[in-house]
């Protein structure tokens, strides 16, 4: 029996300016802009939705100085997608800007590393260095929606159905995961904040928040195990997604893209950057 494939799309709701060194472990030499974009990813398949992180609301955009484009919960809607009945929700972290708006999921249980809310709630979090990627609310929602018995706690790599899959790889954060979807163009990784940008993977260069600098540089590898090509990775916060990939449609421009389908361009590849060029 085939394994499921998935619809995939990204939902771009926040944006944010920012300088290449920014980005990069130990700056960059030739800084200069270098914007971030934030997602929500959502994989439909079989009859079932998972959604991949729920991204941060206005009012934590505010507090960070972020562009707040659009609620990515309320955009579910306009794919056909009931937001009160979705069952499955997996975040990839617990940082602020994919583990908000858990409250907007009223059916759903959550699939998230064990490590990872012990890492939010443990001793490093005395520490504003690293406790600043947190927003304490959200940790504390987390928590209560355990009482509920509404996660799903993992410890290491799971499917979670027919054609989609978690991977554990920390480095980022303690209990960074990243999910692997089946599509009708073969496997699709989503690294989320594995590797924030095409570039970060391809030159072996760690984003600036880090736990763990050898298991994030260990992270790029299993991205690309996991994956047919570098092609069918997608980084967590990079702009270039959004003109690699189509829209679902006219109305979808500058808001979401497919990404079950081949990209429309070349994204930078590792051996750029090892062969010196």
């Amino acid at each position: 029996m085939a394994e499921q494939e998935y619809e995939l799309f990204a939902i771009r709701y926040a944006t944010r300016d920012a300088l290449r060194s920014d980005h990069f472990i130990g700056g960059d030499p030739h800084d200069g802009p270098m914007p971030m974009d934030y997602f929500m990813w959502v994989a439909r398949g079989g009859g079932r939705v998972f959604v991949i992180d729920t991204g941060f609301n206005a009012e934590v955009s505010k507090k960070r100085n972020r562009t707040f484009l659009r609620c990515p919960v309320e955009t579910l809607d306009a794919l056909g997608i009931d937001v009160n009945a979705v069952e499955d929700v997996v975040l990839t972290h617990l940082h602020y800007d994919h583990a908000g708006n858990f409250d907007r999921f009223p059916s759903a249980r959550f699939h998230l590393q064990e490590r990872e809310l012990a890492y939010a709630t443990g001793r490093f979090m005395r520490y504003p260095r690293l406790s600043h990627s947190f927003e304490v609310e959200d940790i504390c929602g987390i928590v209560r929606l355990n009482y509920a018995r509404r996660v799903l706690f993992y410890n290491g790599d799971a499917e979670l159905a027919p054609g989609l899959t978690i991977h554990a790889a920390g480095g980022h954060s303690a209990g960074l995961q990243f999910v692997r979807v089946r599509t009708r163009r073969g496997f699709v990784v989503l690294a989320s904040d594995v590797s924030h940008f095409y570039e970060n993977m391809a030159s072996e260069r760690p984003f600036t928040t880090a736990l763990h600098i050898g298991e994030m540089l260990e992270g790029f590898d299993r991205l690309l195990a996991l994956a047919p090509d570098e092609s069918h990775i997608i980084p967590g916060h990079d702009p270039l997604v959004m003109k690699l990939y189509p829209a679902p449609g006219p109305e979808w421009e500058g808001v979401a893209v497919r990404l079950d389908v081949p990209p429309s361009g070349t994204a930078p590849a590792r051996a750029h950057y090892l062969s010196g060029h």
